[in-house]
């Protein structure tokens, strides 16, 4: 949570850190700030101080939102800094990057370098920078282990109630295209047809989903799967938008809307068959739908979140389909990990691979994925099931967004 952040910086042995970049679409600066329309910002904290937030004072409403210590870019004089830099930008820009850590008492020690923004211009920034004040060491940290990951790894109830929320609309959303679906007409070769009377395709869904996902107020900034057929075997293929929408085919749809503005995520997949399965993929559907249930049985407080991940494998394993416990990088039967974090990042602590560390449990607060699956691309088939739960203080496991579990859906215009 952002109450452990200096005691993560501590730990880090970091004197301050620097967020670059928007307050929306920007994980580190959306949780600082709670989001809103700021723009070419910078964020600034020292060990044991507040965060200062600079800003363009166009922005400076949105901006007062934060609830930060605010200072406005026009403190500084950009064009004396731009006649001192002799017109090179990156300089100026980097002077008034020593201003702002001066005026934070900064002047020496190690700062952490987050955010999301043009890769180039802080590269040439922060040259500059080092080079004006050497005593200064910027740091950068592995994703998976940053400061920013390890605070968001445990959410409050307020944070929960808004992944909680996202989750409704995500069902919404599913339940709509379900019966969208199923009420379509069929055609001929089991082909579904659109209202216009011609053939439905794959793309046709992707543009209602988007559709829908607007008129609900939230976003796909990670995109979605809707897949069908060999498309659906390969698991993180969006789908062909040409393909057809035929009968009998699985379908994976895996969908992933965000809080409008890049906040956060829910996520969650279905696989269908539309009308009736083949033996064969019902069969493999079975196994996914079981191996979930298991998961969900055995899931237990503060235990190291790879550890499931090795009991889905040990399971698939057992009926005879490759896994990453005894397959290098497989690319059918169960080819990934079994979840991960859900926060303000689509993927983030805890993370489930083989090779996550111990310390990635199934804590308190924590928001994960499960989702087991099953890929056979030349067979034409894939296989998910995904829900986002929360680990609550009292240790139990919540769905945060029920939905049901149906493989096969009848169609209610056709009848095999």
């Amino acid at each position: 949570m952002k109450s452990e952040l200096d005691a993560l910086m501590q730990s880090k042995n970091l004197d301050a850190f620097i967020v670059f970049g928007n307050a929306e679409h920007n994980p580190p600066m959306t949780y600082l700030t709670g989001g809103g329309h700021v723009s070419h910002a910078t964020l600034i904290k020292k060990r044991g101080e507040e965060a200062a937030l600079f800003f363009g004072d166009m922005e400076r409403d949105e901006a007062a939102k934060s609830g930060l210590k605010l200072i406005p870019y026009s403190k500084y004089d950009m064009n004396d800094l731009a006649k001192r830099s002799n017109r090179d930008n990156l300089l100026a820009a980097a002077m008034r990057c020593e201003l702002m850590f001066k005026d934070l008492g900064i002047s020496a020690g190690r700062v952490g370098v987050y955010g999301i923004y043009d890769l180039s211009s802080i590269f040439g920034i922060l040259s500059h920078l080092q080079t004006l004040m050497p005593e200064i060491e910027f740091v950068g940290e592995a994703r998976e282990d940053s400061i920013f990951m390890r605070a968001m790894e445990t959410k409050d109830e307020d944070e929960v109630n808004r992944i909680r929320k996202m989750g409704k609309v995500t069902t919404d959303v599913v339940g709509k295209v379900a019966g969208f679906l199923t009420s379509c007409d069929v055609g001929d070769d089991e082909v579904l047809l659109n209202e216009n009377g011609l053939p439905l395709t794959v793309g046709d869904v992707h543009s209602k989903i988007r559709l829908w996902v607007a008129e609900r107020g939230a976003e796909l900034p990670s995109g979605f799967i809707f897949s069908i057929g060999r498309d659906a075997g390969v698991p993180h293929s969006a789908g062909n938008l040409t393909d057809l929408m035929k009968l009998g085919q699985t379908i994976v749809f895996d969908i992933y809307p965000a809080e409008a503005g890049g906040g956060y995520y829910y996520d969650f997949t279905r696989t269908w068959s539309l009308g009736y399965a083949t033996p064969e993929a019902q069969e493999l559907f079975d196994q996914v739908k079981e191996v979930y249930n298991q998961l969900s049985e055995n899931f237990d407080l503060n235990v190291p979140f790879k550890n499931y991940q090795q009991m889905t494998c040990e399971y698939f394993e057992a009926k005879g389909h490759q896994t990453p416990l005894h397959t290098r990088a497989p690319v059918e039967g169960y080819v990934h990990s079994l979840g991960h974090g859900v926060g303000l990042n689509i993927h983030e602590r805890p993370f489930s691979g083989l090779t996550a560390g111990e310390d990635q449990r199934l804590a308190p607060g924590v928001v994960i994925t499960s989702e087991p699956g099953l890929y056979y691309p030349e067979k034409g088939m894939g296989f998910r099931i995904e829900d986002t739960l929360w680990v609550r203080p009292d240790g139990r496991m919540e769905i945060l967004a029920e939905y049901p579990y149906d493989f096969v859906l009848p169609m209610k215009k056709w009848s095999k």
